[in-house]
């Protein structure tokens, strides 16, 4: 997989995550909501939590019930009373109970309380706790219903046929001990009397006794009487308002909006980090080893412990750079090759060094001999012979034909490199023109001492080559075995064809070799593998012109040698067949 495909699928991914994590943060946000209004609710009202509100606050052993002290102040604050009960209506713990409140309750009581009894001027809500244990107990929750006390009191003594309410003086200091008050509607819903009620309300609609019945304004109680078509209607002003619940549930929701925004400005600052360690420290790493690169430092960034950063103590790539292994794979893959295109830079020009001393040697020891030779004959106080003056002639005439090929040598390597040399190509025969060289060789007296065996191939095979440079090849390489071997060594030159389209020159000895060094450098211009002191030993770029006159003719060389076990120089050449 590339790094396109890689980048597109690591986004993806992470828009995911982006989208489970708001949507987390959302769910978080309505939780956290939730909770604020629930637990305002509760705080307003027990009869609204739940039984695992209790079983946090509730602890009970074998008979003995212990209730948290949060819980006892707000049944206190509430006015009411818990009982805890066995199932066979025991009662085995409570707080706050009034004294008529009995020890143990019967099955037909526990039936009135769970069915909510109406006229009971007692409400209970109810609760199984431990409901996972073997044995559950109830919980109860009691408080007193003083518009159903008011009620019951008020019912008894209303004056239904006249339409009169008939409160006695109890009951009025009672009303407005409660903080009460009192209506009564014939059939059509409207009030034919009233007391303590703040209400300019005439005649109720149903959406008005839609808002009674939903009690979100007063707790609201109400008696019909069947014969007389009438109700009465009890209410206690509720001392909350309202306008105090929403105060309230406002405090509690902006308390969530004010802990919202630190939790999501840590994870953008935990987003950032992540970010920053997942893309940001492998892109200013590697920009780092670009900057190596560029200053001549031709490594991967290392820590503190000369280890490489992108590294694992196993060698493999850390988890955080593996999106980009095919950059890092490319860094270094180029690395390696400016490392090693530096080094052989330092040593080429070494070898250039070399090679300009030895052949400003080269250069001068020929000259000196010109020179020396020249001044002999000019001088007026010997008189030469007519024998030493040709003799002098010789040496002065070898010297310079020396010095002329080593400027032809080159001048032509600078050619060959520029691929400023045109070839006269021909078709040639290749038997004879490879026969006819080393007939030349076996016809110079300075190789009588060598044995030159010839295998020509068995047919005619024809090569289109250009036939002077193509001899400067063979003459290079037929002069170089008889140059480096000792007298007496066996030179065998054969000729074959490889698959028909390729003819392959063969040229081996059993001479002395060479090493691994000069085998390397065989090929490089300016390098010489003999002692340049030698105005004998070459220029140095024989080799380099015979691979590139190769070259020039759309063919390969390839040598192979052993030291002192001998060489094989085989050049391939693409050949046409007659």
């Amino acid at each position: 997989m590339n790094i396109h495909k890689r980048f597109i699928i690591q986004f993806f991914i992470q828009l995911i995550l982006l989208f489970i994590l708001f949507f987390c943060i959302l769910i978080f946000i309505w939780g956290l909501i939730g909770f604020a209004v629930m637990n305002d609710e509760v705080t307003q009202d027990l009869s609204k939590a739940d039984d695992t509100f209790f079983s946090k606050r509730i602890t009970i052993k074998g008979n003995q019930t212990t209730f948290d002290s949060d819980l006892k102040q707000l049944v206190s604050k509430q006015k009411g009373w818990l009982l805890v009960l066995t199932k066979k209506g025991k009662v085995i713990g409570s707080y706050h109970a009034p004294e008529q409140i009995p020890l143990h309750f019967s099955q037909s009581k526990l039936a009135a309380i769970l069915l909510h009894d109406g006229s009971d001027p007692v409400e209970y809500s109810h609760w199984l706790v431990n409901e996972a244990e073997p044995t559950p107990y109830l919980l109860l929750f009691g408080r007193r219903n003083a518009e159903t006390e008011v009620l019951n009191e008020i019912k008894n003594t209303i004056d239904w046929n006249h339409q009169q309410l008939h409160l006695s003086a109890g009951t009025l200091q009672k009303v407005k001990k409660e903080n009460a008050w009192v209506q009564l509607i014939d059939s059509r819903g409207k009030v034919v009397t009233q007391y303590g009620a703040d209400k300019n309300t005439t005649v109720y609609s149903l959406q008005e006794l839609q808002s009674l019945a939903d009690k979100k304004l007063d707790s609201i109680a109400a008696y019909h009487d069947a014969h007389s078509k009438q109700t009465v209607i009890v209410g206690i002003h509720d001392s909350i308002s309202p306008l105090d619940l929403e105060v309230s549930l406002v405090k509690s929701i902006s308390k969530g909006f004010v802990v919202i925004p630190i939790i999501l400005l840590l994870l953008l600052l935990i987003g950032t980090f992540w970010y920053a360690r997942k893309f940001g420290v492998p892109l200013i790493t590697m920009m780092k080893w670009i900057q190596n690169l560029g200053s001549g430092i031709f490594e991967q960034p290392y820590d503190l412990r000369q280890q490489p950063v992108m590294l694992n103590k196993k060698g493999k790539l850390k988890k955080k750079y593996r999106l980009y292994k095919e950059l890092i794979a490319t860094l270094s893959q180029l690395t390696e090759t400016l490392k090693e295109n530096e080094t052989q830079r330092l040593k080429m020009a070494q070898t250039r060094e070399e090679w300009i001393s030895g052949l400003s040697h080269d250069l001068k020891t020929p000259l000196s001999s010109i020179s020396g030779y020249a001044q002999m004959l000019e001088s007026d106080h010997y008189s030469w012979t007519p024998e030493e003056t040709r003799e002098f002639a010789a040496i002065i005439t070898e010297k310079s034909t020396y010095m002329m090929d080593l400027l032809e040598d080159l001048t032509l390597t600078y050619r060959l490199k520029n691929q400023a040399l045109p070839l006269a190509t021909e078709q040639v025969d290749m038997n004879e023109f490879i026969r006819r060289t080393i007939i030349h060789f076996i016809n110079d007296p300075a190789n009588n001492e060598f044995e030159f065996i010839f295998h020509p191939y068995n047919g005619a095979i024809f090569a289109t080559i250009d036939p002077k440079w193509f001899q400067r090849v063979i003459d290079n390489l037929l002069t170089n075995a008889c140059k480096y071997n000792p007298s007496g060594a066996k030179v065998t030159i054969s000729i074959s064809s490889i698959e028909q389209h390729l003819m392959m020159i063969s040229i081996e000895d059993a001479g002395i070799g060479m090493d691994k060094e000069t085998l390397n450098n065989l090929f490089t211009r300016y390098y010489r593998g003999t002692n340049t002191s030698d105005s004998g030993s070459g220029t140095g770029l024989g080799m380099a012109i015979t691979k590139q006159l190769v070259q020039l003719h759309g063919g390969s060389i390839n040598v192979k040698s052993t030291p002192q076990k001998g060489t094989i120089v085989r050049i391939l050449i693409p050949l046409k067949k007659m």
